[in-house]
Parts: structure tokens; C-alpha cells; sequence
């Protein structure tokens, strides 16, 4: 069974950081792309940052450049999202997701976590 497990949400000040994990079962974890998306109440969902399967290259939402970073353990099967100087405008639920291909994953990716409320109060 193919799991994808977000933590690390939760309510922070403006300013202030969060580090979100999304701890993978079920596939070679290694072999995969993975990618953070979140969705905001009214909004379409939005893609976030990405990683490719060996983390030599990141990819991230202009909003977030500069202030998300994006990593992985592959000797841990868990992705991170190390989120700092937050504005209220980051307010969402956040989803970790995997997909063989970078593409495919940023327009729909094969898994999908439960995802994690972060709340930014101003």
C-alpha cells in the first residue's frame, strides 16, 4: 500500500517557520519525484516546490522562492518542506506528492498524502 504521511503543520505567527515531513511507504521511494502542493479555502490547488528523485535540482513557485526550501532523504523515505518568514497569504492545506515524472507530477500527481493544515495568523 502506497502511503504518503504529512506532518509538521500547525499555527505559527507571520514571520515565523514551520518544517513539514512526508514520510513515503509502499514504493521505491528513491526512484520517485517528489513535489509539495497546497490549496488554499476557494482556491485551485498550487504547485509548490518539487524535487527530482536524486535532489540534484528543486523547482518552486515564484510565492516561495527565497523563503521554502525543499529536500529529501532517500535513506529515510521522507521529504521536507523547510518553510520560513511566513505570511498569512501561506495559509492552506499542504500535500506531499510522488510521480515517476516531473511533469505529470506538477499536473496531477500519481500519490497523494492527506495533507496538513498551516495556519499564518498576521
Amino acid at each position: 500500500q502506497v502511503q504518503l504521511v504529512e506532518s509538521g503543520g500547525g499555527l505559527v505567527q507571520a514571520g515565523g517557520s514551520l518544517r513539514l515531513s512526508c514520510a513515503a511507504s509502499g514504493y521505491t521511494f528513491r526512484t520517485y519525484h517528489m513535489g509539495w502542493f497546497r490549496q488554499a479555502p476557494g482556491k485551485e490547488r498550487e504547485f509548490v516546490a518539487g524535487i527530482v528523485w536524486d535532489g540534484v535540482s528543486t523547482s518552486y513557485a515564484e510565492s516561495v522562492k527565497g523563503r521554502f526550501t525543499i529536500s529529501r532523504d532517500n535513506a529515510k523515505n521522507t521529504a521536507y518542506l523547510q518553510m520560513s518568514s511566513l505570511k498569512p497569504e501561506d495559509t492552506a492545506v499542504y500535500y506531499c506528492a510522488a510521480d515517476l515524472n516531473m511533469l505529470a507530477l506538477k499536473s496531477g500527481a500519481r500519490y497523494w498524502g492527506q495533507g496538513t493544515q498551516v495556519t499564518v495568523s498576521s
